[in-house]
């Protein structure tokens, strides 16, 4: 298989650089085909902007969606989103490896997943009507992929447990598992966290590199998080709200899943 590893984080001695090189040989060792996509070893721009296609007019006001629309139908977006768009058609699972910074992920992947998820190749796709709302939430360019987050965070497990102060890390990660990745149709799979990371010896590293490789040779068979599909029937069109039917007690985040 096919598998793009999208990397961020600035010190390849880091554990996520051991874990990153760890990852890779597994993989690669197992038969599959690995690129890795080094964020800050690319010196990736992370900002959308107007520079982002190539032969917009200087005197346009920038408008992000559309000349983002504009760039991908002409074939003028710059190269680096070109590029990586491209390594997306071509892998069959996508990995998205960074440390937790401030509830979310690095603003320089921020900035890649902005600039590379294009209007009309990662959102903007597909049918809108009263019956359907595009093709998205388990619909879309990525269907049939795989996808799955490797994170670390410096924070106790508990921190991030369902009455912890942090906030339980389903809900953490929900923004970006469930609107980064299961809306333009990956299957999610459950995430790789490693917690309080300054406190890992060596006798730590061993294990959280056995568990890694083991899921990482999963990744295959591992279930996907069950979102529910927009287009399924769970949800109202075009409101885009559960049916009064669907998890009628449950509210938030952890209404979409079942």
């Amino acid at each position: 298989m096919n598998i793009l590893l999208v990397y961020a984080h600035p010190e390849p001695k880091s554990l996520n650089g051991s874990l990153k090189n760890f990852s890779v040989k597994r993989l690669e060792d197992a038969g599959h085909v690995v690129r890795v996509s080094d964020l800050y070893a690319m010196k990736w721009k992370a900002s959308l902007d107007a520079d982002d296609s190539m032969d917009r007019r200087s005197d346009m006001r920038f408008d992000p969606a559309l000349d983002s629309k504009r760039a991908f139908e002409t074939g003028r977006q710059s190269e680096d989103i070109a590029l990586e768009q491209d390594k997306l058609r071509w892998a069959d699972a996508v990995i998205l490896q960074f440390p937790l910074w401030w509830f979310s992920m690095p603003a320089i992947l921020k900035g890649w997943v902005e600039r590379v998820y294009a209007y009309g190749f990662a959102y903007g796709v597909g049918e809108h009507s009263d019956a359907r709302w595009g093709d998205r939430y388990g619909e879309g360019t990525m269907a049939g992929k795989r996808a799955m987050l490797i994170v670390t965070a410096g924070g106790w497990e508990s921190h991030y447990s369902p009455r912890g102060i942090n906030g339980p890390m389903d809900d953490v990660l929900f923004p970006i598992q469930h609107g980064i990745l299961y809306y333009p149709g990956f299957d999610v799979l459950p995430p790789f966290v490693i917690y309080r990371t300054s406190r890992i010896d060596e006798a730590g590293f061993s294990r959280i590199r056995d568990a890694l490789g083991q899921r990482l040779d999963d990744l295959w068979n591992t279930t996907p998080i069950p979102f529910r599909p927009q287009n399924g029937g769970a949800y109202d069109i075009p409101q885009l709200t559960l049916r009064p039917e669907v998890a009628p007690d449950q509210v938030g985040f952890a209404a979409h899943t079942g």
